[in-house]
């Protein structure tokens, strides 16, 4: 199987040298131009010193709020479906069991957070997401197939369940309110002291790519997605950041991911239509940011860097949202400690076991949380956008844009 691998890998260059070499190129002027040359530069010897710091400083903060570091889940039976559209989810079969690469390290982090005693977790995650293609060929240059993200995952320890869910709403708002406060709040103080490092450490490396970096004042501005979008249509984050001199900003409300909390969800009655959800009943919130350029002060404009929620803990919502949103066909049938239709629901037949998992009192075990990813590439591309970088694949040493290459070298 090595070898049969390597033997297409090996015919696969040998056309694309090929064809280089009908356009009269070859490939050492290839690899000169869009490797060799990139590595050689002090624009990206700048971004990898930024990166580091920036990755440090996040990484003391959550230790300093008492997160734990969680180890890396690269591939598992079940990953974030995602609410945007990849090509295909890549995977591995090994000892007789078909594996997913993660998206993102989502129900991972859920299950971490299960013991009581952990205030949160962590983790520098990896992701593979094959992003389709520009359509009409336009380098976007904010995506890359293999990325890594800060997630991050808290507690929230409020114990609420179905019946106070369902019974008394004005309570459970209140409560969802603090908690999405507290979420953001805890976002916030991480980026105001990784961009305080930055200013510290790099403004040799910020002087480089001509950009500089304000460290940002608490509240960051607030956008509900509902509104902005009503005001300002397609590419409102863009203009909404527009609208203020602040170099973060949130958007908040946006209808998404099955685990991003919709409230109320459930009723008595029965569940509320996905067309009646607006902003004030989703619990969930993005990070945009800007770049500003050194030497006039002018913003770029802006883009998203971290998406967040509180989550969804109860288990038949859980269920309900994952049906609603196509990623299961059926309920789980679950008796005397397995379920009957597990062939039926793909990889989250044990993820949804965790989630039913009731105590002595028939109280729900599955945690409830808030959390968020931060893209670390995502991030240095908003914040050093300029005159020496001006898409995401010169912040990185191996980036893989889907629109920037026909082949990947390494």
């Amino acid at each position: 199987m090595k070898d049969d691998t390597m033997s297409v890998i090996g015919q696969s260059l040998f056309g694309f040298q090929a064809a280089l070499q009908e356009a009269g190129s070859n490939l050492e002027e290839y690899l000169d131009k869009y490797y060799y040359g990139k590595w050689l530069s002090d624009s990206l010897y700048s971004a990898m010193s930024i990166r580091t710091t920036f990755v440090n400083a996040m990484q003391q903060f959550l230790v300093d709020e008492g997160l734990l570091n969680l180890e890396r889940v690269q591939m598992s039976p079940v990953t974030d479906p995602l609410a945007h559209d990849v090509e295909h989810t890549p995977n591995i079969s090994y000892k007789g069991q078909t594996y997913v690469m993660t998206h993102s390290m989502i129900y991972s982090k859920f299950l971490a957070c299960q013991n009581p005693k952990v205030k949160g977790v962590f983790v520098d995650s990896p992701n593979i997401r094959l992003e389709i293609e520009s359509p009409d060929r336009v380098q976007r240059g904010k995506y890359l197939i293999d990325f890594s993200q800060m997630d991050i995952e808290l507690r929230r320890n409020r114990g609420i369940d179905l019946e106070t869910y369902l019974k008394e709403p004005e309570k459970v708002k209140k409560v969802l309110a603090e908690d999405m406060d507290k979420a953001m709040d805890i976002f916030e103080r991480m980026i105001v002291h990784a961009m305080s490092r930055i200013v510290e450490k790099n403004e040799d490396d910020l002087k480089c790519l001509g950009i500089a970096i304000e460290v940002p004042n608490q509240p960051f501005p607030r956008f509900r997605c509902d509104e902005v979008k009503e005001r300002y249509g397609q590419g409102y984050e863009i203009k909404a950041g527009e609208t203020v001199k602040d170099q973060f900003f949130w958007i908040t409300g946006l209808l998404r991911e099955n685990y991003d909390l919709v409230y109320p969800y459930l009723r008595p009655e029965g569940k509320v239509p996905l067309s009646e959800v607006t902003s004030d009943m989703i619990y969930n919130y993005d990070i945009c940011a800007k770049s500003i350029i050194r030497d006039t002060g002018k913003q770029t404009p802006a883009l998203e860097i971290l998406s967040g929620a509180v989550r969804e803990w109860l288990y038949e919502a859980i269920v309900e949202r994952l049906l609603d949103n196509g990623i299961i066909p059926v309920r789980p049938v679950i008796h005397e400690g397995n379920i009957k239709n597990i062939d039926e629901l793909g990889g989250y037949g044990p993820f949804l076991m965790m989630a039913a998992k009731k105590d002595e009192q028939g109280r729900s075990l599955f945690p409830d949380t808030y959390g968020g990813g931060i893209g670390v590439e995502r991030t240095l591309y908003a914040l050093c956008r300029g005159p020496k970088l001006d898409k995401i694949d010169d912040i990185t040493c191996f980036g893989k844009n889907p629109d920037s290459h026909q082949i990947f070298m390494f």
